[in-house]
């Protein structure tokens, strides 16, 4: 069953990954908007058949998100994060940069001291504008699920051509504090079969992440329903092992379980 946020700011949530989360949805409600289809995505497919683009104006996010700010400052919720995901690529509103510009003068406002962390596929670095308000947030929170253009296809299916080099040199010159997502898995899908935690894979991923140099790695695993439900989670085991060969080659990295 796909899981849909039903507001633009929900939470805060506890987080695997960001602990006291205050969430941010920029997407419709009805229908995740995404230029990914990923096979293990929560939200469940991008539907193009019934591709719902109708994004709440910047205003209305804004007066939601300093209306919500209010209350947690006066109430004095503890926040570790203000954290944009929600119903597929946060990057996608066309007014992203002018969203993120308001919420930082909100959270210094409000909730000085919170770091801001965007969640993103990577397909729009090449805009400059999300390029640009990338760089002002804390946490630019990067997908990175394969070393190869090949596994990547398997497992995000994204809807543009773009290669595994091109998103490596975007995320080389995002750098600063970046941090990279991957999720490991395997499993089948349309009878083909699905691992990004062999050998050969993990050489690949391991060779993309020192040229990126980000400043850490989120290692995780299936957590929910995917939309293709023969995919298996991967042993706790050899996410630390992986997370080991990462840390032995100079690049910080956890496994959030």
């Amino acid at each position: 069953m796909a899981i849909l946020f039903d507001s633009i700011v929900f939470g805060p949530i506890n987080s695997r990954r960001f602990g006291v989360s205050l969430g941010i949805n920029l997407l419709p409600l009805k229908n995740k908007v995404c230029n990914f289809n990923c096979i293990y995505c929560e939200c469940g497919w991008t539907d193009l058949k019934t591709f719902d683009i109708s994004y709440f104006s910047a205003s209305d996010i804004i007066s939601a998100i300093e209306e919500r700010f209010k209350q947690i400052s006066s109430d004095k919720i503890h926040i570790d994060s203000i954290t944009f995901a929600g119903n597929g690529e946060p990057t996608m509103h066309p007014k992203f940069s002018v969203i993120i510009d308001e919420v930082i003068k909100l959270r210094n406002l409000y909730l000085p001291g919170v770091k801001i962390s965007v969640l993103s596929n990577s397909t729009l670095l090449g805009n400059q504008s999300v390029f640009d308000s990338l760089k002002k947030v804390e946490a630019k929170v990067m997908k990175l699920d394969a070393g190869t253009t090949e596994m990547l296809i398997k497992i995000d299916r994204p809807l543009s051509s773009k290669n595994i080099d091109w998103y490596i040199q975007k995320l080389k010159e995002l750098s600063g504090e970046l941090i990279i997502q991957t999720i490991f898995l395997k499993g089948f899908n349309d009878g083909e079969y699905i691992d990004n935690t062999t050998p050969e894979e993990l050489v690949a991923w391991i060779k993309a992440l020192k040229e990126i140099k980000p400043k850490s790695v989120m290692i995780y695993t299936i957590d929910r329903d995917t939309p293709v439900k023969t995919l298996e989670k991967i042993p706790i085991e050899k996410l630390n092992a992986i997370c080991d060969m990462v840390i032995a080659n100079g690049i910080d990295a956890k496994v959030y379980n």
